[in-house]
């Protein structure tokens, strides 16, 4: 585990979306400071450019090199690469799990799944890269609800912390989740620019 330091240095240098830590408002007024005094920085170039965006897509789903480039090496044979990519990366079951609200941020949605707290259609997993499927229904096993990890969600019925992507059905009174389709890669509305990835890849 990264210490918080470390963390604030990393989403300098990627962006302040990077960690649930870093998107606060001191942090951006932080951030807004050091960039009034670079008045732009430096460029960089093309190969500092993708190699930045590869690090800020493995760090915003706490995946390794060897995992990211295994997802972007399937993603490209697809007729739609960063479409595919997205898609894979969301529909991790860590991924879906924080989507969805069960868990405040990916990594302890990954901690859930490795401790054995998730079902997948009734069956235990402790996969955190495990791909959800459309048609999935992943829930908290019945002997771990009653964990202090849950109750701020099960008491009289609490809502999740933020509101589900439209092609997830959560269900916080009975802590399950439903995949009722797949998320699609809006350019204009995600942080990540999958096509400056696969730039890196492809070198």
């Amino acid at each position: 585990m990264l210490p918080v330091k470390s963390k604030y240095k990393i989403a300098k240098r990627l962006g302040a979306g990077i960690f649930e830590q870093t998107q606060t408002q001191k942090f951006a007024l932080s951030e807004a400071r050091v960039k009034k005094v670079r008045r732009g920085g430096r460029g960089g170039g093309d190969y500092g450019r993708q190699l930045l965006e590869k690090q800020r897509v493995r760090y915003t789903y706490g995946i390794s090199e060897r995992q990211l480039g295994n997802y972007a090496k399937e993603a490209y044979r697809a007729a739609d690469p960063s479409g595919s990519l997205h898609r894979m990366l969301e529909m991790r079951l860590d991924s879906v799990i924080y989507r969805a609200g069960i868990a405040p941020t990916r990594r302890a949605a990954r901690q859930l799944v490795s401790h054995g707290h998730v079902l997948i259609n009734g069956k235990r997993t402790t996969t955190p890269s495990h791909r959800a499927k459309k048609g999935d229904t992943i829930s908290i096993r019945e002997g771990s609800k009653r964990s202090p990890l849950f109750a701020r969600l099960t008491e009289e019925g609490q809502e999740a912390s933020r509101a589900a992507p439209q092609w997830l059905s959560y269900d916080p009174g009975a802590l399950t989740i439903e995949v009722g389709g797949e998320p699609s890669y809006v350019p204009a509305e995600t942080a990540l620019d999958y096509p400056t990835l696969f730039e890196f890849y492809s070198r």
